[in-house]
């Protein structure tokens, strides 16, 4: 058996200290129910006490909510059935003993029904089962008899956990064990391919369902995600085992024409009674994002002992820092003209300069305790795949032809590029996990693009008439919907992007690049085809380039300022975007004084920014100094409270 303490790191990751609103009932996530768990600081994170899930059951009962049962829910999915007010799911993972000498007695004495999750592997298995620090044999799981008796009860509701998917395998060439069920096994030469991965999740599911009819005489109908990892593949396997409820540990719940997806609250650390009834009763408050944009290549070397030396600075900074996110590159620009000319993760299209990003992710996510965001151009992609007539084209004096001073962005009205870069976004999911994707800055088109024969054919389609400079220079209403259109079209590749994505991880976040002077600038969306409220609106954070050197400002001050205030007018603007500081003066070539960098961060806290991010970071030179850093934007207990 795998040791499953290693994968806690990602559960924590899933988690989330709040409901999704979708649908019109709350579902809690439990496990060990021990009667020796004191406080929170048990080293298993997720057993509680027997005393405060009594009295969580209690406070339930008392205060009008009511838990309801699987049937209760099909019914009001397929029979437009009322749940009643305050409906509440209680779900118990992993089959473990406890379930039936503490739990089951609780449901029975409040009439509360619950989905109870079992192992199918670790129900039959003799062997011993490394779970949460702790060595369990056979007698600390349910037996049959005690599965087969809650079944009949009529309060409990046997699902699959699966049959052995609760475990980790090696996802990539590192080793890293990562959740078996959204993971392409790597065997230490090659990666398990599409047909391989599809008859193993099969085969496990098809087990788990026959030995819960053996045992239960019913055939299970929801599959609870082994530490809240699915897909749309699993989801769609599942379904073909009768499994159509799936229960996540994400945020968010929701349905499709196969699959009812249910987000859960997990109980974590052992919540008293203040903590829990806060769950029901409070609003979630949004959690406050710092940033570090890592570059790969500062890790990369062609000397293995060298790269594990510069990834072990990276992570011991990173994990001292005490920050939410890496902003993590995933594309090698070797000849630095912006254009992604290489990857770090297998794909169908681009050179592997070396199979790292999964490693180094993984590492970030589970040392670290980070979220991932993989950093992807949009448009930028070089090489023998990316045809060179396919690049954007500006009209500039008579000629027509790419913007010199611009990376080799391809053109989102080609059809042949918008699929080579989108199956690039499916590989990069398909063999790394992460929390998220990052699109870089180059999703722009300037008041001068794109002039290349598919973007004029779709202009002439779509505003009704012919585009050409001289047109543009004589019709102000024309050239506002052309530009327009070109942020609509970027926005609807950004979002076609992250659905490749999110075929992969259902659960993946999105964040967005753009200039300040896409805000400071009225006529921004000419010049950039950017447009911040859009953004808001698609994608979960904006990352915001406050970068006043960058953009030629002589009064930084001033200019941060103005930034902070069109922001603030947005509804939702402070809380979702992350001002992004530049650590380099690019135009002097040389590094921010790191306390000029603390104290701006201070000051921005100051007058109302939540969020906080900086690029580049130079781990290896130690720039910027970590102290000045660390006083200017960590989330530890020392800092974030002077910081709000």
């Amino acid at each position: 058996m795998e040791i499953l303490t290693r994968l806690l790191p990602l559960l924590v990751l899933f988690a989330i200290p709040a409901f999704g609103d979708e649908l019109p009932y709350r579902v809690i996530a439990y496990h060990d129910i021990r009667d020796d768990v004191v406080g929170d600081y048990d080293p298993d994170q997720f057993a509680l006490s027997t005393a405060n899930l009594i009295d969580q059951f209690t406070w339930l009962r008392d205060n009008g909510f009511h838990p309801v049962s699987i049937d209760q829910i099909i019914a009001a999915q397929e029979e437009n059935q009322r749940l009643p007010a305050n409906a509440v799911l209680l779900t118990f993972d992993d089959g473990l003993a406890s379930v039936y000498t503490r739990v089951y007695p609780l449901l029975k004495l409040f009439g509360y029904p619950a989905v109870v999750s079992i192992v199918t592997n670790w129900i039959e298995t003799d062997d011993v089962v490394e779970y949460a620090g702790h060595q369990l044999r056979r007698d600390g799981f349910l037996t049959r008899e005690q599965i087969r008796e809650m079944q009949a009860s009529g309060l409990v509701e046997i699902a699959s956990h699966s049959h052995d998917l609760h475990i980790g395998i090696p996802g990539n060439p590192q080793g890293n064990l990562q959740p078996a069920a959204i993971t392409r096994a790597f065997d230490g030469a090659t990666y398990e391919n599409d047909a391989d991965y599809r008859r193993r999740i099969d085969t496990d599911l098809a087990h788990s369902v026959a030995t819960i009819m053996d045992i239960s005489g019913r055939k299970p109908r929801v599959i609870t995600w082994p530490y809240g990892a699915h897909n749309e593949l699993v989801e769609s396997v599942a379904a073909d085992h009768g499994l159509h409820i799936s229960l996540t540990l994400g945020p968010n719940s929701g349905s499709n024409e196969r699959t009812v997806r249910l987000g859960r609250y997990l109980a974590t650390a052992n919540p008293g009674i203040g903590d829990f009834s806060s769950e029901f009763l409070l609003d979630a408050p949004h959690p406050i994002i710092r940033v570090a944009q890592i570059d790969l290549d500062y890790i990369f070397d062609p000397d293995p002992a060298q790269q594990s030396h510069n990834l072990d600075l990276m992570l011991d900074r990173i994990k001292a820092l005490e920050i939410s996110h890496v902003f993590l590159q995933a594309f090698a620009d070797d000849d630095a003209d912006g254009g992604a000319d290489a990857v770090y993760f297998p794909n169908r299209h681009l050179p592997v300069r070396a199979d790292l990003f999964s490693h180094v992710a993984w590492q970030l996510r589970t040392r670290a305790n980070v979220s991932v965001y993989a950093w992807l151009p949009m448009l930028s992609f070089v090489g023998e795949s990316f045809d060179a007539e396919w690049r954007v084209v500006e009209y500039r004096d008579g000629v027509v032809a790419p913007d010199p001073n611009s990376e080799p962005r391809l053109s989102p009205f080609n059809p042949q590029a918008r699929e080579r870069i989108a199956e690039v976004y499916e590989d990069l999911a398909t063999y790394s996990n992460f929390n998220g994707v990052l699109f870089h800055d180059d999703g722009r088109l300037s008041d001068l693009e794109d002039f290349s024969e598919a973007a004029l054919a779709h202009y002439e389609a779509f505003l009704g008439s012919e585009i050409t400079p001289a047109i543009l220079e004589n019709d102000a209403e024309l050239q506002q919907r052309w530009a327009d259109f070109k942020a609509r079209v970027l926005l609807d590749f950004g979002a076609e992007l992250l659905a490749r994505v999110r075929q992969y991880h259902p659960l993946a976040k999105s964040a967005r690049n753009i200039f300040a002077s896409a805000l400071l600038d009225d006529s921004g969306i000419e010049y950039l085809a950017q447009d911040f409220d859009s953004y808001l609106r698609a994608y979960d954070f904006v990352a915001l380039m406050a970068m006043p050197a960058l953009e030629g400002a002589a009064d930084h001050e001033s200019f941060y300022e103005d930034l902070v205030a069109a922001v603030r007018r947005r509804e939702g603007g402070l809380e979702r975007t992350i001002f992004e500081l530049q650590t380099v003066d690019w135009s002097r070539s040389q590094p921010v004084p790191s306390d000029e960098l603390r104290s701006t961060m201070r000051w921005l806290q100051s007058i109302g920014v939540r969020n906080l991010g900086y690029y580049p970071d130079d781990f290896i030179a130690g720039q910027p100094e970590f102290e000045q850093l660390r006083l200017g934007m960590s989330l530890a207990d020392d800092f974030v409270g002077a910081h709000r």
